[in-house]
């Protein structure tokens, strides 16, 4: 049998005999491929691709680049009429391209093997490509980009190749080129419009964002957003754009044409500011903003834009009621009424909420628009600009009000992360929960009409459908303006968002239609089963097939609807209530179960529908890593509740697919399910029976995870392990030490960067062992000094009360009780440290924030570790406390002498309460002496090492005796008498009534002698003093210690 030769089209562009018989071959290729997917296997079975890619390679840019600065005119004409035969040949190339990636996944891996990429992004500069190939370039790239969104279900498999070459200098550049352009065609929209939409479908990585912030693109976005704002006639400068002989002044956006599309942009502001403060602050504090938006003139006259904008009939009208806002743009909203808050009938927080059980949302991967770690805030960690804030938030809210589809999402998404950001003041959440909560539980309804929603006509991928793109990206959103609010989840809750989030979730799971695809025969296996991988990454062989479109739909759907469940359910147990009527939590445990990741090809399908070759199938069988850490959080905040914990959770098998996920291979993944476990664990659980943890092998994988270098995990394994051991029988609560280790358990609380610094300083080294200088003023790269503690607060303003403590009074859960204490754990969530908080950046513009404030707090790293340290210390005291009440308390005890040395317990329980000396000029202590201060141990800490000395006081009279020994321990403890936080001083009572407690007549004598050493210490006149405490609590307690206090001392 011969060998077919090799086709005319092929043979011509190997070996072109003349650019005008070159070009004529890419128009009959093109043509015979578009819309034909045989055609298209067929043409990369021969080696097309390589031809293709040396059309490509033939451009050769100048090397220079222009400024970015683009005039008001028109600034790269039209050369169509005299585009050259190479120009043409590579306008073909271009769309061949574009039309082979149209194909799906399978298509894009023969062209990056076949290099075609890099030479594509080379065109995209519009100083030196004509505009009709810079815009077959940007769509060829956005439909490479659509397609990589199918190649893999797991994002931490996914070919990220385009990102890494797309997010270069050059590129960026030319990037910023193309949305700064300022003419009016429809050419160069449709040129802004799809290169914000590459943004959007391809900027995932921190560093990508900082760059496109850095290189300009980010203002560009914002010009190009501020045009907008003129177009709509809500400038507040004195020059109406629109009235005749009215030119613009310097600084002010030309208007945006008709032909210009909102939503792209928007999106990809969103896309670039999302999970920085500090880049927030750049975007609405951009030149262009300030020339749109000036401020009021101070003796209040009306100016022309009060005659002459949308508010004019407000304005101008004498019999106005409501007295004029300072921002004219609040004019286009509705008056709002005051909102007088019900009361709820349901229980708040059975028990505590963990803290951030994932990634901070500056480390958190987004695999989507939006970011998939979604997590709890801390109480009072949002704050909010204190006077007027910028009037884009007016803006963006009137744009959410007044447009609809697409637009309307991206406008409330850019929107929500601003209010993320506590740059709005406190007055708009009641707007936000009465004008954009119902809005965006609306876009939730099943049969949403998004009429005449042609926002993103240019970009006609069926994965930008925007049905589609509203059930994705509208619940993620709702989850991220809710999630801390008790007003905005009310809202949604009376808005009918959880029945609507419910069809959604039930909805992911319907069945898929099935692909019919039909390939050329090929006496090679196609079947990615039966493909090497390493081969298939070949130019001439096609790819894995990845996901449908519907699947990777179904896919990020579930994925929001898991994150708006999550932000509803935390607070309120009648919601988690309604949550579970809806018949929800059979859907959230199968969102809990991981893809396989065995094979490379991948089905979303129910078990039991029937098996498909793999041409046939639609998705994945499981879930990837976004739709686990979803799902974790949903179950986190359902189990919050006893009742839902017991009835609903655990019997519907909740406990399996999240033991498997404690070894999921994904570090995200691990952290979010051991959170989920520190709420399975606790004491009325049925999971706590010892052979159930042990054999189930529970206990060895928190050990190891407490042992990670991960901070959030080995948080949270720790905190499971605290939960763990509370109320359990001695021999667990001994097996679970010895797995941890004492050895480990001691580093993970002793080992204080605060700590190595003055332990050197003490000892008069010039660094410790890990290199850092005896002060606590380390330099950064400026050469300036460093605080590193200066998080930490002397009083008790580190405690913000908010959300989850002020509504209800049953927050709270008893999980470490002495047994003659009658102490409390502390229930509160890990409080916010102001300089760790970028919401308390201070500002002396609140309109234009300061950007360098945020810079530094965003980006210090030393901070963040710093606060990890403290939690991990926290919950390491608390697991000790937790070891050492309850029932057979003083085994316990003696236990923890034995292990942990009870001469080294009691020094590493003074080292927590003795105040840090810090240094912060210089390393010679003798020089700094006059400028040293003292910085008082962080609040959570003391509680929970004063806990520790109630327990052991609380034991037998030997303990007792101990205790009392240790002079220089009960020193320290006379200062927190007059601790501002009451939970310092409640314990400080205890401290007195359990020393001075008489268990027999043996001990009374001993007892007397402790209730003198006491005194000697100066504690009667603490107690004396404290007897018009404010708070009842501290009050009762101190009666008791004055009244056992003198009748010893008689």
């Amino acid at each position: 049998m011969t060998r077919p030769s090799t086709p005319p089209i092929l043979s011509e562009l190997r070996s072109p005999s003349s650019p005008a018989s070159q070009v004529a071959a890419l128009r009959a290729l093109k043509n015979e491929i578009i819309g034909h997917e045989q055609k298209k296997e067929m043409w990369i079975g021969l080696g097309v691709v390589a031809p293709i890619a040396r059309v490509l390679n033939t451009h050769k840019g100048s090397g220079k680049r222009r400024h970015r600065e683009v005039p008001a005119g028109p600034r790269y004409p039209d050369r169509r009429a005299g585009r050259t035969d190479e120009e043409e040949a590579r306008l073909q190339a271009i769309i061949i391209v574009g039309s082979l990636a149209y194909g799906g996944p399978a298509y894009v891996s023969p062209l990056y093997a076949g290099l075609v990429l890099s030479p594509l992004l080379s065109i995209l500069s519009p100083a030196e490509s004509s505009s009709h190939v810079v815009l077959a370039a940007l769509r060829a790239l956005n439909t490479v980009a659509d397609s990589l969104a199918l190649e893999r279900p797991n994002p931490d498999t996914a070919d990220d190749s385009l990102p890494n070459l797309l997010y270069v200098e050059q590129h960026v550049e030319s990037l910023a080129q193309i949305i700064a352009q300022s003419a009016a065609s429809l050419m160069v929209q449709q040129q802004i419009s799809l290169a914000a939409a590459l943004i959007s479908k391809t900027c995932r990585e921190e560093e990508h964002r900082q760059g496109l912030a850095k290189a300009g693109v980010l203002e560009a976005l914002a010009t190009r957003l501020a045009s907008f704002v003129v177009a709509t006639g809500c400038s507040l400068h004195a020059t109406d754009p629109h009235l005749p002989h009215s030119g613009l002044p310097e600084g002010i956006a030309p208007p945006a044409t008709p032909r210009s599309r909102l939503a792209p942009v928007l999106e990809a502001i969103g896309t670039i500011i999302q999970d920085s403060r500090y880049r927030t602050i750049q975007f609405i504090s951009a030149p262009a903003f300030a020339a749109v938006f000036p401020k009021t003139d101070a003796d209040g006259s009306t100016s022309a834009y009060e005659k002459n904008g949308a508010w004019a009939s407000y304005v101008a009208t004498p019999f106005a009621i409501r007295q004029a806002p300072a921002n004219p743009l609040e004019t286009l909203l509705p008056q709002l009424p005051s909102l007088h808050h019900r009361g709820s009938t349901g229980t708040t927080v059975s028990f505590p909420q963990l803290g951030a059980a994932g990634p901070s949302a500056k480390l958190s991967r987004a695999t989507g628009a939006f970011s998939t770690a979604v997590e709890i805030t801390q109480p009072g960690s949002l704050h909010h600009v204190e006077d007027d804030e910028n009037a884009l938030v007016a803006w963006l809210l009137y744009i959410v009000r007044g447009e609809g589809g697409t637009t309307r999402l991206m406008a409330a998404w850019v929107l929500t992360i601003i209010y993320r950001s506590g740059l709005t003041n406190r007055r708009r959440e009641t707007g936000l929960a009465l004008l954009l909560v119902p809005l965006l539980v609306r876009m939730l309804d099943k049969g949403l009409k998004t009429a005449g929603d042609g926002q993103n006509a240019y970009d006609n991928s069926v994965l930008r459908s925007s049905t589609w793109v509203i059930k994705e990206q509208a619940p993620a959103i709702l989850a991220m303006l809710i999630v801390d609010s008790v007003e905005l989840q009310r809202a949604a809750v009376e808005g009918d968002a959880i029945k609507k989030l419910s069809q959604l979730l039930k909805e992911s799971y319907d069945p898929l239609p099935t692909m019919s695809t039909t390939s050329l025969w090929s006496p090679e296996p196609s079947s990615p089963d039966e493909m090497d991988i390493r081969e298939s990454a070949h130019a001439s062989k096609l790819g894995p097939t990845g996901l449908s479109p519907n699947a990777h739909h179904v896919v990020k759907m579930r994925e929001a609807v898991l994150l708006a469940f999550a932000a509803i359910a935390p607070v309120k147990d009648e919601y988690r209530k309604a949550i579970i009527e809806n018949g929800i939590v059979p859907f959230v445990i199968d969102s809990l179960k991981p893809y396989n990741n065995s094979s490379t090809s991948a089905t979303i399908m129910e078990p039991k529908q029937p098996a498909m070759n793999e041409k046939g199938r639609t998705g994945l069988t499981g879930n990837p890593t976004p739709v686990l850490l979803a799902a974790c959080g949903a179950a986190r905040a359902l189990s919050r509740s006893v009742s839902t914990l017991r009835t609903s959770l655990i019997d519907a098998g909740i406990a399996a697919p999240l033991f498997l996920l404690l070894e999921h291979e994904s570090m995200e993944v691990q952290v979010a399910a051991t959170a989920v476990v520190c709420n399975l664990i606790l004491e009325f659980s049925p999971m706590r029976e010892e052979q159930t943890i042990i054999q189930a092998g529970i206990l060895r994988i928190l050990c190891e995870h407490a042992h990670s270098t991960n901070a959030k995990l080995r948080l949270n394994s720790v905190w499971a392990l605290k939960h763990l051991v509370y109320t359990a029988p001695n021999t667990l609560k001994m097996k679970c030490l010895e797995e941890l280790g004492p050895g480990w358990l001691k580093l993970i609380i002793c080992n204080d960067t605060e700590d190595l610094a003055l332990s050197a300083g003490m000892r008069g080294d010039r660094d410790t062992s890990y290199g850092a200088p005896i002060t606590m003023g380390t330099p950064n790269a400026a050469g300036e000094q460093v605080d590193l503690l200066n998080a930490i607060q002397e009083d008790g303003a580190n405690y913000n009360p908010g959300v989850f403590d002020g509504e209800e009074d049953d927050s709270k859960m008893v999980d470490s009780v002495g047994v003659w204490s009658g102490a409390q754990c502390d229930v509160k969530p890990r409080p916010t440290f102001s300089s760790l908080d970028p919401g308390r950046t201070a500002s002396t513009d609140p309109t234009r924030p300061r950007v360098g404030e945020a810079s530094d707090v965003e980006f210090n790293a030393s901070h963040q570790a710093r606060s990890d340290d403290l939690a991990i210390q926290e919950q390491g005291l608390d697991f000790i406390r937790n070891l050492i009440c309850g029932s057979g308390a003083a085994e316990m005890i003696d236990y923890m002498f034995t292990e942990l040395g009870q001469d080294k317990l009691f020094e590493m329980l003074a080292a927590k309460l003795r105040p840090r000396v810090l240094t912060p000029f210089g390393r010679d202590r003798r020089m700094a002496e006059n400028g040293s201060r003292q910085i008082a141990p962080p609040t959570e800490i003391l509680i929970s090492v004063c806990y520790i000395i109630v327990h052991i006081a609380a034991g037998s009279p030997r303990h007792r005796q101990l205790l009392i020994a240790q002079n220089e321990l009960l020193k320290l403890l006379v200062p927190l008498f007059n601790h501002p936080h009451k939970e310092v001083r409640i314990c400080c009572a205890w401290i007195v009534i359990n020393l001075t407690w008489v268990d027999d007549q043996s001990d009374d004598q001993h007892c007397k002698l402790r209730a003198h050493e006491l005194r000697k210490l100066g504690i009667s006149e603490k107690l004396e003093a404290m007897k018009s405490d404010p708070e009842t609590d501290v009050r009762e307690r101190i009666k008791t210690a004055i009244h056992q206090m003198g009748t010893l001392l008689r």
